[in-house]
């Protein structure tokens, strides 16, 4: 094989015959898990995974990428996001007039063109994800019924590795296990759904609320500690007998939890409450800006951010993703049912809801976030609060909970807030004053640096899931790597990577897809052990389901 270097513009050949290596040198290095930050090192790649440098001073690279100059960090992970399953489908027939003009981007062999809009089509959105140097997403919330549709859509959504959250917070099966004191068969019964469906990992929302809202419009409402309807159990119940099953079975990503309440002002003290009853345990909350409101009844809605960031502070067990609010066009598309209803009535936009099966709910609205509105710049700011007031990056991960707060494609722009101060004040400047006075985001002046972002987009996500694959450039780990032309704009810096490498081979090179891989699946490795636990989960499916258990579930294990 002759050797080649990889240089803007192009390729050269070097003069001699060497192994099947990649190598990328010069460049500045940020991989936070390995406790490098931004010193020159060389990378190098064989067979899909970052190895260790040869020791024979003869052996040569097949081909070698000139990083000098540039940021090299691990590919991106995006632990929470919406871009596949039914609901994701609901919301793209919802909004026709978003997905023109289409996305074309089939000049090669092996792509295809697809449309854009607030949720992109699969082919798009692997694409648009790639042209910002992430290599990984999880889908953040799927019934178990819809779960082998979502499979069939990640295998048509290129460039990424990716898996999803089976939906478990409102399963009638679960919550009668937690209602019964039945905590082995709740483990068995969370074994057999991980399998069943191939998720990665469960997804609590509005624990017992949903099923309340279901009965009563009030449920939306639903606190901590009120009793879920038909049930003699309370959220709180829930949370913890989940969590507890989860963290028992040593699963990757124990628990992701969407608090109940969402968007309420007031709700802090609920998620405060949620977090206590996770009792200690290790646990993932997400869209945390959503659940961060004080005020209700006759007082204004302002930030809590601050009381909660202190507990997050203390418990090095609880990470969380923030949700962040941008300004512009966003769609509610979530697995709480009553939230979506909610902003329905509240915007009088059109609405969907699905409810399947008894498994889970669903509500799809669109929104429009905007800069003049008290309430949409205090959720903007809310969020740049929970970046800036937890401590430590490894806790908190970046998402705009897509396409709730508004695109994955914003992160360019959340990161250049993060780390420039003055930016953040002219924004906030041309909020309205009253969103100064009822939160402290004017007085925080910390700026994230480059390890640190990092750190909040790759390594942490990819800790907080379990993947020790993902997230840093150490030996064994995935070749997904994403080199940057480092410039004082960090947003243009970060919409643009100079190139973008899955498994070692480039995809994006100067934002043009040059080659779409499938990317692989992500499933929990766990199965139910107890064949009497699966026949008691069996005869349970065939009484009370409407289709037949051997039509339910996911994609076959590869």
């Amino acid at each position: 094989m002759v050797n080649q270097t990889l240089t803007a513009p192009g390729w050269k050949a070097w003069p001699t015959v060497s192994m099947d290596y990649l190598k990328i040198t010069g460049g500045a290095v940020y991989d936070p898990a390995n406790g490098v930050d931004g010193e020159v090192r060389d990378l190098w790649i064989a067979d899909g995974q970052i190895v260790a440098a040869p020791t024979d001073p003869a052996v040569r690279p097949a081909r070698t990428l000139d990083a000098t100059g540039l940021v090299v960090m691990p590919g991106g992970v995006d632990m929470h996001c919406h871009i596949v399953g039914p609901a994701v489908n609901a919301a793209r027939l919802m909004t026709p007039q978003a997905r023109r003009p289409p996305h074309v981007d089939a000049a090669r062999p092996g792509l295809r063109s697809g449309t854009r809009g607030l949720v992109p089509s699969t082919f798009t959105t692997g694409h648009l994800y790639a042209g910002l140097g992430y290599t990984t997403a999880f889908d953040a919330a799927i019934a178990p019924l819809a779960a082998r549709h979502a499979h069939l859509e990640m295998a048509d959504t290129p460039c990424l590795d990716k898996g999803f959250y089976v939906l478990v917070g409102n399963n009638r099966y679960a919550l009668q296990c937690i209602e019964r004191g039945e905590r082995e068969q709740l483990r068995n019964f969370l074994a057999w759904l991980l399998e069943r469906a191939g998720a990665y990992a469960p997804k609590l929302v509005n624990p017992g609320g949903v099923e309340a809202w279901k009965r009563s419009p009030d449920g939306a409402k639903t606190g901590l500690d009120d009793p879920a309807p038909g049930y003699a159990i309370t959220p709180r119940d829930v949370i913890r007998e989940l969590v507890a099953a989860a963290n028992d079975l040593g699963l990757p990503h124990p628990a992701h939890i969407h608090c109940n309440q969402l968007g309420m002002p007031g709700n802090w003290t609920t998620t405060l409450e949620t977090m206590r009853a996770i009792e200690g345990r290790r646990a993932h909350l997400t869209h945390i800006q959503f659940h961060s409101y004080g005020g209700g009844e006759e007082q204004a809605m302002c930030s809590r951010v601050a009381e909660l960031a202190e507990y997050v502070n203390a418990h090095p067990e609880l990470t969380v993703d923030v949700g962040q609010v941008m300004f512009g066009d966003a769609l509610a598309l979530t697995a709480d049912g009553g939230a979506g209803y909610f902003l329905h009535k509240l915007y009088g936009d059109r609405w969907t809801n699905i409810d399947v099966e008894c498994e889970a709910g669903c509500g799809v609205t669109p929104i429009k976030y905007r800069r003049k509105s008290v309430v949409h710049a205090l959720q903007w700011a809310i969020g740049l609060e929970w970046y800036l007031l937890v401590d430590d990056p490894w806790q908190v991960m970046m998402s705009t909970d897509h396409p709730n707060g508004g695109s994955f494609l914003a992160y360019p722009q959340i990161i250049a807030l993060l780390m420039d101060r003055g930016l953040r004040a002219d924004m906030l400047a041309r909020c309205p004053a009253a969103v100064r006075e009822r939160c402290q985001l004017a007085d925080l002046d910390r700026e994230y640096t480059l390890g640190e972002i990092a750190t909040i987009t790759r390594a942490a996500p990819a800790r907080a899931l379990g993947l020790a694959s993902k997230g840093h450039l150490g030996v064994g780990a995935d070749a997904d790597v994403t080199i940057y032309t480092p410039s004082d704009d960090r947003q243009a810096m970060f919409e643009l990577p100079r190139l973008v490498l899955k498994a070692g081979e480039i995809v994006v090179e100067q934002g043009e897809v040059r080659t779409a891989p499938a990317g692989a699946t992500l499933r929990a490795p766990t199965k139910c052990e107890d064949a009497t636990a699966e026949a008691t989960i069996a005869r349970w499916f065939e009484t009370n389901y409407s289709l037949q258990l051997r039509n339910f579930g996911g994609a076959p294990a590869p």
